[in-house]
């Protein structure tokens, strides 16, 4: 079995990890298949078991802890787990493609101990925390408590910047997608 290359992509709730993450999944040269996380919590509007996420009872979770079927796993917010299974490596690995991550910066910090030569660890930092926050209320999907969570948890989450093998600004998406691309292409060859 052939094991490929770990990219991990992380940063602050609203900074734009997630479309660049979309972005370079089309990029066919790249041979990336996306890693599902698994996560404690009921689907959200659309969601979709084992396309959006591996969705796991607390119990079920605990029990996967337990039995070490983790690479990495984080209590988020009180009994909210989210993590990353083994099996899931694998089976993008059986398949001789390269593992993309979009996760936070604990987990993708994690990755990064545990394969330091096999991961890249980019962090996708926000223009400010002011525009995290407009883009946050945006999407018009959370509370303003809840909102103000992740910007708060956000201040925590820049001070790691330093700890990732590249930091990406995305003030400009066209110029933050280049800037990824280059970054996985000259890693994986």
């Amino acid at each position: 079995m052939k094991q490929g290359k770990l990219i991990v992509l992380s940063a602050p709730s609203g900074s734009g990890k997630t479309t660049l993450v979309k972005y370079l999944l089309h990029k066919e040269e790249l041979n990336l298949d996306f890693s599902i996380s698994a996560a404690s919590r009921e689907p959200r509007g659309g969601e979709i078991h084992g396309k959006d996420y591996y969705f796991l009872s607390l119990r079920e979770f605990k029990d996967k802890i337990k039995a070490d079927e983790f690479l990495e796993w984080e209590e988020v917010y009180r009994d909210n787990f989210y993590g990353t299974l083994k099996t899931e490596i694998q089976r993008i690995w059986d398949q001789g493609k390269h593992v993309i991550f979009d996760i936070d910066v604990v987990g993708g910090l994690d990755i990064k101990r545990i394969y330091p030569e096999r991961t890249l660890a980019i962090f996708v930092k926000p223009p400010s925390i002011e525009e995290l926050k407009i883009r946050l209320k945006k999407r018009k999907t959370e509370s303003e408590d809840k909102i103000n969570m992740r910007v708060a948890k956000a201040s925590t989450e820049l001070a790691t910047a330093p700890q990732f093998d590249a930091i990406v600004t995305n003030d400009d998406l066209e110029k933050a997608k280049a800037e990824v691309f280059q970054l996985v292409k000259k890693f994986i060859t």
